[in-house]
């Protein structure tokens, strides 16, 4: 049974941005693209890359809001209408395996226990890893290149013993 599971952000925290206007998106920090590219535009909510002439928001994101020395925020792309990902125990998706990825477990308390990088073909086998040690509570995915938060893996159930 797979230790680990991804999931996608939730898509109606960022719905309300893609009723502003550019400029209210520019007070925000943020802007409004069309994907150019595939892959190019990472969505954090679907976890798959948007399609080319697919509107996508480009802004900050405190993906790391705990109380601790590792709080963090960085820019991420959401694709309009993204359906949150709903992916099944184990599975690494197109998303993920075709990037250079960062892998940083925390703890409970929200400390960094250990860190790696990794070709995305490999994550399932590090997250696994990772997930041996019980003091990991979650392990948040970084596109390695870019530096950018990806997406978040927790222990599943089984693994947790529940």
């Amino acid at each position: 049974m797979p230790s680990f599971q991804l999931s996608g952000l939730a898509y109606e925290h960022f719905e309300p941005l893609f009723r502003l206007t550019d400029a209210q998106l520019l007070d925000f920090g943020a802007i409004r693209r069309v994907a150019t590219e595939q892959p190019g535009f990472p969505c954090r909510v679907s976890l798959q890359d948007a399609e080319i002439g697919e509107e996508v928001l480009l802004f900050p994101y405190q993906y790391q809001a705990s109380a601790s020395p590792y709080r963090a925020s960085g820019p991420i792309f959401v694709r309009r209408g993204a359906q949150q990902a709903a992916l099944p125990p184990g599975h690494v998706p197109l998303y993920v395996s075709r990037r250079l990825i960062s892998l940083r477990a925390y703890d409970n308390a929200n400390m960094m226990v250990d860190a790696t990088v990794c070709e995305g073909t490999a994550v399932a086998e590090q997250l696994e890893r990772s997930f041996s040690a019980p003091e990991v509570a979650y392990v948040h995915l970084h596109n390695a290149k870019q530096g950018c938060f990806s997406c978040t893996a927790r222990r599943t159930a089984q693994a947790a013993g529940g």
